[in-house]
């Protein structure tokens, strides 16, 4: 039994998922119908808009900047006008090329952030935020441009975590995480979006 846990979650290491069961039975994700537009990947470093004006920071000193941040003119709270921070884009690994990029709402508080984890110029993740917490990150595991792994938090606590496992566009794996560890694990086996097959933890209550 032990075997178990422990296969899931060497498995499952390096994502990161949540709620309740009625996620199981939710709208399954299109995949892109045949004949469209080919999907493209979202680049890590937006365009720049014409209203945005932007600094430029050399964090660790090595006469290259870093961190470049972005800001336009807006009114505040008083009605007077200010710069409001947008984005804020950062060259993690120093090759000169953005790695992270982090949006800003009215408030200055942060929404969303792109990151690059292969360094290949491309969104690989993308973790939202609410009131300062991850509530919810999209990973492209296969590499293909698209999100195949959902990860639910709620309160900062991993919560659900949910896969594309035969890349066709729709979730067919639903993993349920419950003090700190997987409680139960839900398969789609025949694609219509729902679970047919529950695996139960067994030394979970």
């Amino acid at each position: 039994m032990k075997s178990w846990v422990c296969a899931s979650l060497l498995a499952l290491s390096g994502l990161v998922g949540c709620s309740g069961d009625k996620a199981a039975s939710r709208q399954p994700i299109t995949a892109e119908p045949l004949g469209e537009t080919p999907y493209v990947p979202e680049p890590v470093r937006p365009p720049r808009s014409k209203d945005e004006k932007m600094k430029e920071l050399d964090v660790n000193r090595d006469n290259k900047p870093d961190v470049w941040t972005y800001s336009v003119m807006a009114k505040g709270p008083d009605g007077q006008e200010r710069e409001r921070r947008v984005r804020k884009e950062i060259d993690f690994n120093g090759d000169g090329r953005v790695d992270i990029t982090q949006y800003f709402n009215e408030r200055e508080e942060k929404v969303r952030e792109s990151m690059d984890q292969d360094f290949d110029g491309r969104v690989d993740s993308v973790l939202f935020f609410e009131k300062g917490l991850n509530t919810r990150t999209e990973r492209d595991v296969d590499g293909n441009g698209k999100a195949d792994v959902w990860v639910y938090y709620e309160k900062g606590k991993l919560v659900r975590k949910e896969r594309d496992t035969n890349a066709d566009g729709k979730v067919d794996n639903w993993e349920y995480w419950e003090g700190g560890q997987v409680d139960r694990i839900g398969d789609d086996l025949d694609g219509d979006g729902n679970v047919d097959r529950w695996t139960k933890n067994p030394n979970t209550q």
